[in-house]
């Protein structure tokens, strides 16, 4: 009975940590998907098996809501779908742990937004999270080195996601919830169509974050493809099971950030190389920042 008792108690962070293993695996497939497809195309893939789904939920129970922030909507799907092109291009051309890591940022770039946009006071403590964050992406780019061009897209990853968070804000009173994930999804699997036409007529190497050709996928690819899509699912499934049974988001949040441990050891598993010390340094900040954040909101 005590154990039961226990494991109610602490479902929301059980929730969290198989949500957490499933958007590792979603990480670790896309990236055996990168050695055959683009990142792109592998966005368009993500989406358009949510996009399916989401139609079908919309079907079978229709939407009731107020509207009036078309734009706001749009730019909510439009940034979004950035966020993940930089997302999965790093997945595919640097090691998992820090990609995760670069889009772990966004609750930082959230907070800064929330302060500047929304007026909301931070207190010292929220300030020093801000820092130590930074001091954190600096730790894993190494600017002495020279910042490339995949850790600048991981930056992208991050601001993104804080974009899309922020602008839920302003949605949630006049949409439901299932219309702002329906605008998410019709532009990442929109956007993605569009630079693959382009790309087949027009291609650049410098710009493969942005415009790639379609490549048809071998047999193999496609049961990753399906397996990625209802990994990616199972990921929201529990996400929102995980909120829904904690009496505190802050702390699900910050369990949340196992997420980069789980793709440190598929990352492993696939043959990246451990992060340098100071790279490992600047992820243990940045999810310490993250922690603060979450628990400071």
């Amino acid at each position: 009975m005590r154990y039961n008792r226990f494991l109610i108690r602490h479902l929301g962070i059980y929730y969290m940590l198989i949500a957490s293993l499933l958007f590792a695996g979603t990480g670790a497939l896309s990236k055996i998907l990168s050695s055959e497809l683009s990142s792109i195309e592998i966005v368009f893939f993500r989406n358009i098996i949510g996009l399916g789904l989401i139609i079908w939920m919309i079907y079978k129970k229709p939407l009731h809501q107020a509207g009036g922030k078309f734009w706001l909507l749009a730019f909510r799907g439009i940034i979004g779908t950035i966020g993940l092109y930089a997302f999965f291009y790093n997945i595919a051309h640097i090691d998992l742990a820090t990609a995760f890591t670069f889009s772990k940022t966004s609750p930082i770039f959230t907070a800064l937004l929330a302060a500047f946009i929304f007026k909301e006071r931070l207190s010292y403590l929220g300030w020093f999270a801000i820092f130590i964050g930074f001091i954190g992406i600096l730790f894993i780019i190494e600017p002495t080195l020279g910042v490339s061009k995949d850790e600048y897209i991981g930056l992208l990853s991050g601001i993104g996601a804080a974009l899309a968070y922020t602008s839920i804000r302003g949605l949630r009173k006049h949409y439901d919830t299932r219309a702002i994930v329906l605008s998410f999804m019709l532009c990442g699997s929109a956007i993605p169509l569009l630079s693959m036409i382009i790309g087949s007529f027009y291609y650049r190497p410098d710009l493969d974050f942005l415009i790639s050709p379609f490549i048809m996928p071998s047999l193999a690819s496609w049961a990753m493809v399906i397996l990625m899509g209802l990994l990616a699912t199972g990921f929201q499934i529990y996400l929102t099971k995980a909120y829904a049974a904690s009496k505190k988001a802050g702390v699900v949040a910050a369990v949340g950030y196992s997420d980069v441990v789980f793709s440190m050891i598929f990352g492993l598993i696939l043959g990246d190389s451990l992060p340098s010390a100071w790279a490992f340094l600047g992820i243990v900040m940045i999810i310490g920042a993250g922690i603060l954040v979450a628990r400071e909101r």
